[in-house]
């Protein structure tokens, strides 16, 4: 076990007695014994400028997520589907947040603390709309409700600018965002996506016009992103290096019109279903990768 690990566990570990289960139940939650069972409400607590005390998969956020950054020492509590119930219950968390309809049944964590979650769509195809309700929600019941205000209008602040920059540019050609899954497999957003909420936002057109589910994406064969016109397609790597070697060498690949006229980037991961600061590293990677020559 990694030394920091060891000894945040074993910070958790002589905490914990000096609560007992009913003033557990009673006080308002401690920031710093929060438990975030998916990657939604980790964003959400490190926008309030909270670090939870554990989270799930953590091993897979550096991958898949990779920023805002989790603090070497954080505790993983296994995977997001299937957590371990048993560290859980050790860790006697003041709040356990998840998000709904994702791993334990809300009533198996109420066994363990009171718990909290969060819907990445609430129906309305606006997930970053639902997040800023969310964030502020959250806050609410932390007794923070002023970090919400602060970073909403900091984020309000940043979009403004960033869209004044792109605003200044050529007009960019539509913009396709997308990651590989496998060898013949990748992921669009479209509509009910975080990524085209944003990209209305920057003023930004978004070259994927088909279909998408509930969350905004779409798994598509590689052989569809032949019928993509004249676009700038943007890849968000996640520590697929191999994989990506043998996509891109292959003869389907370098058949693909917007990889022969130069039109095909690879970027840093952003996360697909965050909240703020998700649509904020977008907005980075997004300016970097369309800055004119």
């Amino acid at each position: 076990m990694p030394d920091l690990f060891r000894r945040r566990l074993l910070q958790a570990a002589v905490l914990a007695p000096l609560m007992t289960s009913n003033a557990l139940f009673a006080q308002a939650p401690s920031a710093g014994r929060i438990v975030a069972l998916e990657w939604l409400p980790v964003e959400l607590l490190l926008a309030l400028g909270i670090t939870p005390l554990a989270a799930a998969d953590t091993t897979s956020y550096r991958q898949w997520v990779q920023t805002p950054a989790l603090p070497a020492d954080i505790i993983d509590v296994g995977l997001r589907t299937e957590p371990n119930m048993e560290l859980l219950t050790q860790l006697q968390p003041s709040l356990i947040l998840y998000s709904q309809g994702y791993g334990p049944s809300p009533e198996r964590l109420a066994r363990i603390a009171p718990g909290m979650g969060f819907s990445f769509n609430d129906g309305s195809g606006k997930p970053l709309t639902n997040a800023r309700h969310s964030l502020t929600q959250l806050a609410d019941r932390l007794a923070m409700p002023e970090r919400a205000t602060h970073h909403l209008q900091a984020f309000d602040s940043f979009i403004a600018s960033m869209r004044q920059r792109f605003a200044a540019r050529p007009q960019p050609r539509p913009v396709l965002l997308m990651s590989m899954l496998d060898s013949r497999h990748a992921i669009a957003f479209g509509k009910n996506s975080l990524f085209l909420e944003t990209m209305e936002l920057l003023g930004l057109q978004n070259a994927w016009q088909g279909e998408t589910n509930f969350w905004g994406s779409a798994v598509i064969g590689l052989e569809r992103l032949a019928d993509i016109g004249d676009a700038e397609v943007i890849c968000f790597d996640h520590g697929n290096e191999p994989m990506m070697q043998q996509i891109t060498s292959g003869a389907l690949w370098r058949s693909l019109p917007f990889v022969r006229q130069g039109h095909f980037q690879r970027v840093p991961p952003v996360w697909y279903y965050g909240a703020t600061l998700s649509a904020m590293q977008l907005c980075h990677v997004l300016d970097r990768a369309l800055e004119p020559a």
